[in-house]
Formats: C-alpha cells, structure tokens, sequence
C-alpha cells in the first residue's frame, strides 16, 4: 500500500502547484520516493512535479480516461514508492462543466481513497477562515479533509488568529506559509514557463519551495496523513497487458473521406520511398521533445514501447535530422508560437519531416504539432506537410472535448470514439480539400483537424490509456 495524499484547495491561485511541488521536493530530499501526480489534462505542473522528486510526472483525468481508470493508472505510477503526492486541479469540487462531480480533485480523491490536504488562501481573512474550511469539509461526506495548510499569511499575529479561529472547526492546521516568502514561477498566455525552457531557474525554485515547506509544515503530521489512506483493491495499470488485449483497430481499405496524396512541396520534386521495418526489427518511433514541444503523457511512450516500437526522442530545435531508421513520427503540444523562428530556421528537419510525411509513414501531430506541420506560423515556414497557415489569436480555446473520428487514419478507424481536451491561443486556417480527423460534439459540433496519408493532425489532446489500440495501430502502420 502506497502511502498518499491530495493536496486541493477552494479555487485556482491559492497555491496547490507551491505546496504541492514542495512537498514532493521536500520528502524526496529526505530519502523518500515520492510519486508525483496531476489531477486533470494539465501539462506544465507535471513537468515541476517530475523535477522534484526525478519521477515522471503522471496525470489522472476521469474525463479523458474514464474514472475506472484513475486507480490503476495511479497504482502504476506510484509502483514500488514510499509516498505518492496528487496535485489537485481548479477548486476542489470543480469539475467538467455541466457534469457534476466528474474529473474534479473530490472525485479523484474518493477514487484513490486519499485523505485531502486544503491549502487556503489566507491573505484577506482571519476568522472567516474557519467558515470556509468547515464547508468544504461537511460538503460532501465521502470527501475526507484531513488538514490545512496556510498560504499567504502576513504576519506571526495574523497565523495566530487564523489557528485559533481553526480550532474550533476540527480540521488541524499542518502549515503555514507566509507571504513574503513566496517563490513565484513565471507565466506566460497558457499558465506557467515549462521546465524545458527554464531547466537551471526551475532547479532552483523547486529547491526554495523545498526550504518553505520544510520550515513552515508539519511534515511529520504531512506523512502520518499520508499513511493513513486505506489499502486500494485492483490492479496496477500495466500498458503491455492492456496493449495486447485492448480494441484491436482493422487496417482497412481507404475510404472515400481518405485524403488525396498531397503535393510535394518546392524543395520536393520526388516522393520518397518508404523504409519497410525488416522482420524481427522494432521500427523506430520518433517523439519530438524540447522546449518547443514539452507536453506529452508518459503512458503514450510507454504504450508504444509495449506495442512493439524502439521509442526515440529528438529535439526540433536543435536536431538536423531524424534519428536513423525513423518510420513513424510522434510530435505532441508545447510552444512552438514562442519559437517559430528556430523552428523555421531548422531547415533541414522540416524537410526531413516533410520527406517522411510524403512517403506516407505514420504521423501524430497534436497541437504543437499540428502547428509545425502547416505551410507557415506567423508568417515564418514551417514543415508544410500540410495546406494550412497558423496565427496566434487573441482568443483562449480552452475545455474538454467529445470527439469521434470521422476519417480512417493512422490512430483510429472512423467512428472511433475519443474525449480529449483542447487549449492553445492559435487558429489554423486550412487550404481547400482538407480531410477532418475529428468531429466535435461537445460542447459544440464541428469538424477539426487533418488527415492526410499517414498524416493525423489535430489541436485535440488525447490519452491513449482510455483506447491503448491507437498504439498498436499506429505501431504496426510504422511496420510498412
């Protein structure tokens, strides 16, 4: 039984990605291996989480992968450690709009059976402190509120009027963190700077959090909490078992929606040939990483490994080409926006990943990806793969998604059902003839992203442990 916790609060801003972060940081330098999870699609805090405790940051969405999922890919997480710290997500009962309980931190904490540490924004209140705890803690029984911790408080006199109004509402104080010690990450259109782009500064402001937290919680009091949490019944997530047993996707004939070959591009006047994979052999699989493209689900890697693929990461923005043997190409979300001239001027893979679009082999461009893969981004050339211009937008496109495929492609069949989440400030403005990979029908209904060859495009995030036969499908297209 892994020891846990949820650290939550009553709203966003309060400081859950302070505390928790520094928790996770403070028990591992004291020996511990600590499992670092998020609740929600969040990319960014995962990456803080992973430098704090030298784990992969793990994210537990029961929207996107179904809340009978949340358990199992937590047990695979937090395999072999001695604590595992959750990070909540908005305020502690909120959730997908419009559907209750459903992908919100209390439902996540029931599921886990963890007890909830409620960290409060105490800079403008005193006694009403103790008003607020008591209705999160009596709102939903199921929920267990195991202690407070503090944030933002001005003074020793103001801590004291703080614990003694929580004295009477039964739930200990565990901390208190003041607010002229608060280490402050920088943010930018989509939240926080990821670690890929501050590596030495993030270093030294998960230490400082570490240094916090120790001086202003009770860890010990922390741990017990921790210890506390009942034995969880079921199995681990294991990504090879759910690899050979999950929905087996048929390599069909094209359809009639399957897009027509693309056109080469000026630097093109020959389509390659595609490199079959030699019996025996794993095909490669490259993942685009970096600074520009940071986000990704560390189950996707670890689907395609299960399925059969030698996993490769590379960088975009320094890498002049693909790894050798390359025959399938994964790039995930992250800012290329912020580094379009880099990208742009990385001549020689843009064409090497155009070069290998055209010969047809499997490519998963998610966001980010999407975005390198069109003709220009703000003016500045990108792979052109795709017959489509990307600007950055005044308007946040932000929230989770039902989606079915509506074309054959290298991930799914059509009518293949996924819920997935979207969020960038850019829009995409296709050519004409662009196949759609997705149709949307919620919260409204409309068709978006690319398919095109191998090609699968789309400003859609997905998990693939809700539908792990996207793996194996893409896995064994990259076989030829």
């Amino acid at each position: 039984m892994v020891a846990r916790l949820v650290v939550a609060a009553p709203s966003s801003g309060s400081g859950k990605t302070t505390v928790a972060t520094g928790l996770m940081a403070a028990f591992a330098a004291a020996g511990l291996a600590v499992s670092p999870h998020k609740v929600g699609p969040d990319y960014i805090d995962p990456g803080y989480h992973a430098l704090a405790t030298g784990r992969p940051g793990r994210n537990l969405d029961a929207y996107m992968c179904g809340p009978e999922l949340v358990a199992p890919l937590f047990a695979h997480g937090a395999r072999g450690c001695d604590l595992a710290v959750v990070e909540g997500v908005m305020g502690l009962y909120d959730g997908a709009s419009g559907q209750g309980e459903l992908a919100s931190t209390a439902q996540v904490s029931k599921l886990l059976r963890a007890p909830v540490v409620l960290v409060v924004d105490a800079s403008s209140q005193s006694r009403s402190v103790a008003a607020l705890v008591h209705g999160f803690a009596s709102w939903d029984p199921e929920v267990r509120i195991g202690g407070v911790i503090l944030n933002k408080v001005g003074s020793a006199r103001h801590e004291g009027l703080l614990r003694e109004a929580l004295d009477e509402s039964g739930v200990p104080v565990l901390g208190a963190l003041g607010r002229a010690s608060q280490v402050q990450a920088p943010s930018r259109h989509l939240g926080l700077v990821p670690v890929a782009e501050r590596r030495a500064e993030a270093v030294e402001s998960v230490a400082a959090l570490a240094s916090q937290v120790r001086e202003g919680c009770d860890l010990e009091a922390i741990l017990a909490l921790a210890r506390s949490a009942p034995a969880l019944a079921g199995d681990a997530w294991d990504p090879v078992a759910v690899g050979a047993c999950g929905a087996s996707f048929p390599n069909p004939a094209p359809s009639r929606n399957s897009a027509p070959p693309p056109s080469a591009p000026e630097d093109h006047q020959l389509r390659r040939v595609r490199p079959q994979t030699p019996g025996g052999l794993k095909p490669v699989v490259a993942v685009a990483g970096g600074a520009a493209f940071s986000f990704s689900y560390a189950e996707h890697a670890e689907l395609l490994t299960a399925a059969g693929a030698d996993v490769v990461t590379f960088d975009p923005l320094h890498d002049e080409q693909l790894p050798p043997g390359t025959a399938g190409l994964v790039i995930g979300g992250g800012f290329p926006e912020v580094y379009a001239p880099e990208l742009s001027a990385n001549e020689p893979l843009r064409e090497a990943v155009a070069e290998l679009a055209l010969s047809g082999a499997p490519v998963a461009a998610e966001c980010a990806g999407l975005l390198y893969l069109t003709r220009e981004l703000d003016g500045k050339p990108m792979c052109g793969v795709l017959d489509a211009q990307a600007r950055m937008s005044e308007r946040l496109t932000l929230g989770y998604r039902d989606a079915v495929a509506v074309s054959d492609s290298s991930l799914a069949v059509a009518g293949t059902r996924m819920r997935g989440h979207e969020f960038h400030r850019t829009v995409v403005e296709p050519g004409a003839g662009a196949v759609a990979a997705w149709g949307m029908h919620a919260p409204e209904r409309r068709l978006e992203g690319f398919v095109q060859q191998g090609v699968h495009a789309s400003y859609l995030h997905t998990h693939w442990a809700a539908e792990p036969g996207i793996a194996r499908r893409f896995v064994e297209r990259c076989r030829g």
